[in-house]
């Protein structure tokens, strides 16, 4: 049997499908460039900020190294029919089998199976082209 340090299992797929996801919901958000407000900016009493909008939670951004990983995961994809690719990812973003389900129009058993395929596809080719976990 191949050992498991040198090849990759559908568990490794899938955690870094895992991460890929985390690490692009941690990425600061997208803002056109060239926009800026000339507007003072001025404290609230305390009275005040209770009827500001909340806060927005924001967490930490990514390691390089994470981004650096995301970036090839994301190669991944190309490997798999779009409709295993939104599987995929929907998984990847913790959504329960009841929402893939209903996205997908089958039973549990077949999307998960459907996953499973689509898990061994990319794990096959990371196992064939002799890539390291």
């Amino acid at each position: 049997m191949a050992d498991r340090h040198t090849t990759w299992a559908m568990e490794d797929v899938a955690a870094r499908f895992e991460e890929a996801a985390t690490t692009g919901r941690r990425l600061p958000p997208v803002r056109v460039q060239g926009y800026f407000n000339t507007w003072p900016a001025f404290v609230r009493k305390e009275w005040e900020a209770f009827a500001a909008d909340e806060k927005v939670y924001r967490p930490f951004p990514p390691s390089p190294e994470a981004v650096d990983r995301m970036l090839e995961t994301m190669r991944w994809v190309q490997w798999l029919e779009v409709e295993q690719r939104h599987l995929v990812w929907m998984r990847a973003k913790r959504y329960g089998w009841r929402d893939i389900t209903i996205r997908f129009a089958c039973d549990r058993t077949t999307a998960w199976r459907r996953w499973q395929k689509a898990l061994q596809t990319v794990t096959d080719r990371l196992n064939c082209l002799g890539l390291r976990p």
